[in-house]
Parts: C-alpha cells; sequence; structure tokens
C-alpha cells in the first residue's frame, strides 16, 4: 500500500503562494479539504516580513506548511521555482516542528483568475485577492493528491 494511503490528512494547515512582491496565504482544513484567502504579504525580492509569517503560524497553528512549487508546463524548473523552494526551506527551518511540503502549482493562477471571475459573477463586492485564491487552489489539490516529501 502506498505511504500516503497510510498517512492521516493534518487537520490545519497553511499554504502559499510564493512571489517576489507579494507571496499569496491560505488556510485550509482537512474537513473541507479547501483553502480560505488571507491577506497577502507583500515581499521584497521574495523575502516577506517575517514578524508578519511568525503571526500567522502563532494564529492559525497549522500542523503543515505547504508551498506552490511554479514549474514550467513541462515540469521542469524555472528561476522563481528555484526562489519558491528557498522560501519554503527557509520556512522548514524557521518553523522546524511544522512539516513544509511543496506542491505542484501548475495552472493555480489560472485557476483563481478564473473562481474570481466566478465569484464576481456571482456577487457584486470586494475579491480576494488573485494571489491568494492562488494559495487557495495550492491547498485544495495537496490535498486531493498530498505530497508528502518535506521540503
Amino acid at each position: 500500500m502506498p505511504e500516503a494511503v497510510l498517512r492521516e490528512l493534518p487537520a490545519q494547515v497553511l499554504g502559499f503562494d510564493f512571489g517576489t512582491k507579494c507571496i499569496g496565504v491560505a488556510s485550509g482544513q482537512a474537513v473541507t479539504a479547501l483553502g480560505s484567502p488571507l491577506p497577502p504579504l507583500p515581499a521584497r525580492d521574495g523575502i516577506p516580513d517575517w514578524l508578519a509569517v511568525d503571526a500567522l503560524v502563532a494564529e492559525w497553528q497549522p500542523q503543515v506548511i505547504i508551498v506552490g512549487r511554479p514549474l514550467n508546463m513541462d515540469g521542469s524548473e524555472s528561476e522563481i521555482s528555484h526562489l519558491a523552494r528557498k522560501f519554503a526551506r527557509r520556512l522548514a527551518a524557521r518553523y522546524p516542528k511544522v512539516p513544509v511540503y511543496s506542491q505542484d502549482e501548475r495552472l493555480s493562477t489560472r485557476e483563481a483568475r478564473a473562481t474570481l471571475v466566478e465569484v464576481g459573477q456571482q456577487r457584486r463586492g470586494r475579491l480576494p485577492p488573485l494571489d491568494s485564491t492562488a494559495a487557495c487552489h495550492i491547498i485544495a489539490s495537496w490535498f486531493e493528491q498530498p505530497n508528502w516529501q518535506r521540503v
């Protein structure tokens, strides 16, 4: 039996959609297998305000952190992939008791745009940020097919 089948999904996760200027954030729960968008974190060259990240981790107390892995459509890595991996490693070093996993995020931004268009048509009002909506899609894809390989 595959190892992933034997693992229990964590009750609470925190997901990140890495960007060099803005990092999308979402919280997720195993009960719904979905993410809820949180305010994105501004970043300078991919480096967030670590005190803001500390506050998120303290507030949401995730059992797992998931970072989107931006791959090219052919599965190869790009410069942003390397930066996202570096961000994930920094999270793992900063929160050693919380496992950090990466998740393929190809098309997550496209899916997030489609979601926001659909939500915007259903209700007129303020929409969640694109980057944090993409983080929701990263969480949902991780719950659907968890990658248990730690960063």
